[in-house]
Formats: C-alpha cells, sequence, structure tokens
C-alpha cells in the first residue's frame, strides 16, 4: 500500500518555491500492539468515560480543565480551543540556517521525508539539497500542520531531504538541577587512557541493522510458537476488533443469544453461510434428493 503523505505544500528559499510531499519516516507497525480481552468471555475490554458519584457521561458534557492552581481547574470549552487553531499553511519558509553540528539532540522530535511532487520540481529540489550538504547547514522554519505550528530542520538525507520536527526552548526541562550534584573534577587519568582505548577499539561506521530490537523479536517468536500450538486459546471478538463504543455490542450479543435459543429450540445449533453453501454442494455432488421443508415455528 502507498505511502500517502501528511502534508503537501512549498518548500521557500526566497523567491524559490519547490512543491513537496511530506511522508513520515517512521513505521508504527513494526511494534506488536496487543487489544485486552476478557479472558472467561472472550469479548473486547472497553472503557467508559465515568465521574465519581455520578456514573457515566455523556461525551458532550466534557469540557478542557487547565490547571491553574492545585486541584483548581479553569473550564474552557472545546469549541473555543477549536477556534485558535491555525489553518493549515502551504509554504514552508527557511528562514535561518544554522552549522548542523549547533542543534542539541534535545530538540529533534520526528522525522519527516521531504519529497518534489514532481519531475518539474527536481531540478530546483536538488540544488537545495546540494546547498546544504556542500556548506553543511540546516535550513529553519516553522511548519502548520493539524492546527498547530511546528518548528522544523531540513537538511539532506541520502538522495533526498530530511526535515525533523524540533521541540521548542520552553519545552525543554533544565538540566542542571539535576547534574549539580555531580562533581566537576577531571577523572582520573590511568582510568581515562583505558576507557579511551576501548572507545578507539569499538569505533565503527554507524549501521542501524547491526542492533536489533531483542524484546520484539522474543515477542514475535512468542507469538509464532503459541499460533502454531493447538493448546492455546482463541476466541472471536463480536465487533471484529473495531473498538467502537455505544450499545452496539449489546445488540451484537442479543442477536446471538436470539440464536442459540431458536438452535436449542430446533434441537440443533445455527449454522454459518458457509456451511450451508458446503452442505449444498455436498447435496449436489452425492446426488441425494432435498430434504422436505420444515414448516417455520412461530
Amino acid at each position: 500500500m502507498a505511502a500517502r503523505p501528511i502534508w503537501k505544500g512549498q518548500l521557500r528559499l526566497s523567491l524559490v518555491s519547490i512543491p513537496v510531499e511530506m511522508y513520515s519516516a517512521t513505521k508504527t507497525g513494526a511494534r506488536i500492539s496487543f487489544r485486552q480481552i476478557h479472558g472467561p468471555s472472550g469479548k473486547p475490554v472497553r472503557y467508559e468515560k465515568t465521574v465519581p458519584g455520578v456514573g457515566p457521561i455523556d461525551a458532550g458534557d466534557i469540557m478542557k480543565g487547565f490547571e491553574y492552581e492545585k486541584d483548581q481547574y479553569l473550564l474552557i470549552d472545546p469549541d473555543d480551543v477549536d477556534e485558535i487553531k491555525l489553518e493549515t499553511k502551504k509554504t514552508l519558509e527557511l528562514v535561518q540556517f544554522v552549522d548542523a553540528c549547533e542543534i542539541s539532540p534535545l530538540y529533534f522530535n520526528k522525522p519527516y521525508y521531504l519529497v518534489p511532487t514532481d519531475d518539474l520540481a527536481e531540478d530546483a529540489y536538488r540544488v537545495v539539497r546540494d546547498a546544504l550538504r556542500e556548506t553543511k547547514m540546516v535550513g529553519l522554519g516553522q511548519v502548520t500542520m493539524r492546527g498547530k505550528e511546528y518548528l522544523a530542520a531540513v537538511k539532506p538525507s541520502g538522495d533526498g531531504l530530511l526535515l525533523e520536527t524540533l521541540h521548542y526552548a520552553d519545552e525543554i526541562r533544565d538540566s542542571d538541577p539535576l547534574f549539580s550534584e555531580i562533581e566537576d573534577e577531571t577523572a582520573d587519568e590511568d582510568l581515562l587512557d583505558v576507557a579511551k582505548s576501548l572507545i578507539k577499539r569499538k569505533t565503527a561506521a554507524f549501521k542501524a541493522d547491526a542492533f536489533k530490537d531483542n524484546y520484539t523479536a522474543a515477542l514475535r517468536d512468542l507469538i509464532d510458537r503459541k499460533t502454531k500450538s493447538k493448546s492455546t486459546k482463541r476466541v472471536q471478538t463480536d465487533d471484529g476488533g473495531s473498538g467502537e463504543k455505544g450499545d452496539g455490542g449489546n445488540v451484537i450479543d442479543l442477536m446471538a443469544a436470539l440464536k442459540q435459543s431458536l438452535a436449542k429450540a430446533e434441537g440443533g445449533k445455527p449454522s454459518s453461510g458457509s456451511d450451508k453453501k458446503s452442505s449444498s454442494r455436498s447435496s449436489k455432488s452425492t446426488g441425494s434428493k432435498k430434504a422436505p421443508a420444515r414448516k417455520k415455528s412461530a
């Protein structure tokens, strides 16, 4: 399945505008996720929004609370928050350039690929890429997505451009309170020489595929073994894994109960559509006569 762009717009450098598309550089499906299932019934666990002393509540009655003092909240209507969301801009202008080493790793948040939209945009795209590569600079700008404005750094990556969203300065926690008690003294020279020798011996080019996620690998192995084992309990959820909320689950449960009651009254189990088809094919292949139709019960 082809990836869908998260953002489409213009990458602008002075008077030059380059049509580009933005794609996420990371995959969420690479990690295994689970869903909570109630063991005795085999049904998915759902969560209701409740209030102590009130019980389940209507989602329309929920407001946003801002804690301005300890346990003191300012109530704000969600519509008021939606009104100030920024309109998605179609231009990412590079307004400043800094040395690639100047930005601390603390600021980097999430990577995206910037790709030219067509062949006509490739020429200008390559110019910006090669200029950043040769000067070893990173372009800074702001991009608006999903109603929010993000600080972004654009730099060359392979044959293309990589955009990384950055944390704003007020989002970074001050390290001084954490590091202040560490003594600022030079390490022992002998120990330092040994450490530097170890570092030199293990120095090599970075290759991400040299490192494996051992937990995920073990988890996949566990799932594979459980899948092959006939003793592993299996269930089928009523909602098909959609996790929809509301009374739909009760309607499905009621339908299942009615079918079971009907089957019990008729002295058999309700057959699925596939069973009916296979029975029909079996009857045709053996040439057996059709059984007389039963009268419908009231």
